[in-house]
């Protein structure tokens, strides 16, 4: 649910919109994110090929994919990793966990500053060479309701 806050001027909410390398997968959310996280978690590094994955959390029913459907892959019960079929782009993560949610990857935004992250999960599972300089918390798993971070800044 928005509020009158997080409209624009004209009364609408704000469009956020994404995309793959080849732009044949898009999408658009309104409003603002639940959250925006860095994930250090070994699935989530593996499925970007990268030290750590970022993510958008987005409400399910705020969200679309405008181009062609992605293609997704079951990387474990319930859990589902969208990518293009043409280019290979991860572009969303979907899971049993969060039923009314989408969580696309930070990466594909149009305007990734529009949307800076907000914590770090999983950084128990942290890459030892690989340090996010910034003062946002890490939450030694998930950042959920009444979870308490480990840490707040890098180790």
């Amino acid at each position: 649910m928005s509020t009158d806050s997080d409209k624009l001027p004209s009364g609408e909410e704000p469009i956020t919109r994404g995309h793959c390398l080849c732009k044949a997968v898009s999408y658009e959310f309104t409003g603002k994110p639940r959250w925006v996280m860095h994930c250090h978690c070994a699935s989530c590094r593996r499925a970007v090929g990268s030290a750590v994955a970022t993510y958008v959390g987005i409400k399910t029913e705020n969200a679309r994919f405008t181009g062609a459907t992605p293609l997704k892959h079951e990387s474990s019960p319930g859990a589902f990793r969208h990518f293009c079929g043409t280019c290979g782009t991860p572009v969303a993560y979907t899971g049993a966990r969060w039923p009314d949610e989408i969580h696309f990857y930070h990466g594909t935004l149009e305007d990734p500053s529009a949307w800076p992250p907000t914590g770090h999960a999983h950084v128990v599972e942290q890459v030892a060479w690989f340090e996010v300089h910034d003062e946002l918390p890490r939450f030694e798993a998930l950042a959920g309701k009444g979870a308490k971070p480990a840490r707040v800044g890098p180790r």
